[in-house]
């Protein structure tokens, strides 16, 4: 699994975006990429939805259940 984010990552930044002139702007880039991998992209097992809208709903979900159980 780890194999497979590391390609994707070269795949969808380092390469794409480069020539790197400096090791702060391969690290601002990662830093960026990082926050978008979690937070933004469209991930297939979730039904096309970003790992930010899952966990909202998630929580979401869980103060419902522990709202209707009091």
């Amino acid at each position: 699994m780890a194999e497979a984010v590391n390609a994707l990552y070269k795949a969808e930044l380092i390469r794409q975006r480069g020539p790197w002139k400096t090791v702060e702007e391969v690290e601002l880039a990662t830093l960026e990429y990082v926050w978008w991998w979690n937070n933004k992209r469209l991930h297939g097992e979730l039904d096309l939805r970003t790992p930010l809208e899952v966990e909202a709903a998630y929580y979401t979900e869980q103060e419902s259940l522990l709202t209707s159980a009091r």
